[in-house]
């Protein structure tokens, strides 16, 4: 059960809300491959470049200060140090996050593991770019989980929802972005040129897997069918119109702890389709997790 709260609405106005979220929201423009980068201002024509590893490692490096940010403030209290944030760009401030108050002593230990695996992909990451790693943005860690939840009809329009809160909502904003991460480094595979970075880029794609398996693992043997096909049915609204998310049950019944496709083969994510999710839509919605966008190229 949910330690508050939080399923107000039924399937009818969740699909409603999610219809309302979607007219509101200023979606990108979907199609884009990993070839080419959006480096255009909000409103303005996206402007096609060519990527390099330096640009696709730095898009790597701001999904990895949202989960570290995110991870370290839910199992410690505390954010990632001065020292690893600084770079190309302004440095964005993080907003919200607190200590999480578990009530399982197990649930609290794997925090703590993710938490040092986020730290460490983060500093790893700057280390492999050196003076080209760009600075961590701005982060929104407070108001954006209650707008996600309304669009995804988790709760009422004036309802709020607050990942930090309990052990639940904590497992429940880990699901929203984790297997994001784990679709978007296996989509930037095949576009990685150095093979030191593209064998480290395995490295942390294999990490990430291991951290959305347990977290999908233990919503699916708590029971939460509806919620986690919400979040899914949410980001897949969000990303364009392919139907690649999954939540953690099939037809109601069956496990699905690792989202596939028929070949049994994890799907992939392009930057723009990851953007789309990360952004809760775009501009109408204040870039969602990440308020003034992403630092970098691909932004």
């Amino acid at each position: 059960m949910l330690d508050q709260p939080m399923l107000a609405a039924d399937g009818e106005e969740m699909r409603e809300n999610r219809r309302r979220f979607l007219r509101a929201a200023t979606l990108a423009t979907l199609g884009a491959t990993l070839g080419t980068g959006l480096a255009a201002g909000p409103g303005a024509r996206a402007q096609a470049v060519t990527l390099t590893d330096v640009d696709i490692l730095n898009f790597a490096l701001n999904l990895e200060y949202l989960e570290a940010e995110y991870y370290l403030r839910a199992a410690f209290g505390r954010g990632l140090d001065d020292a690893d944030v600084v770079g190309q760009g302004a440095v964005g401030a993080v907003s919200g996050g607190t200590k999480v108050p578990f009530k399982d002593p197990k649930l609290r230990r794997i925090a703590e593991e993710i938490a040092r695996d986020e730290e460490a992909h983060v500093r790893f990451l700057r280390a492999a770019l050196g003076s080209a790693a760009v600075s961590r943005p701005q982060i929104d860690l407070k108001t954006v989980w209650t707008n996600a939840a309304r669009a995804a009809g988790l709760v009422g329009p004036t309802a709020t929802f607050n990942p930090f809160q309990n052990d639940v909502n904590f497992l429940l904003g880990a699901y929203v972005f984790e297997d994001v991460g784990v679709t978007a480094y296996k989509g930037a595979a095949p576009f990685i040129q150095d093979k030191a970075y593209l064998e480290a880029a395995a490295g942390i794609l294999a990490v990430e897997a291991y951290h959305a398996g347990t977290i999908r693992s233990i919503l699916f043997l708590r029971g939460f069918e509806f919620v986690t096909r919400a979040l899914s049915d949410l980001r897949d609204s969000a990303d364009g119109p392919d139907d690649l998310d999954q939540g953690v049950f099939t037809e109601g019944v069956r496990a699905n702890i690792v989202p596939t496709d028929a070949n049994g083969i994890a799907y992939s994510r392009s930057p723009q389709q990851v953007l789309d999710i990360v952004y809760l839509g775009g501009e109408s919605a204040g870039f969602g997790f990440f308020p003034q966008r992403v630092n970098g190229t691909i932004r």
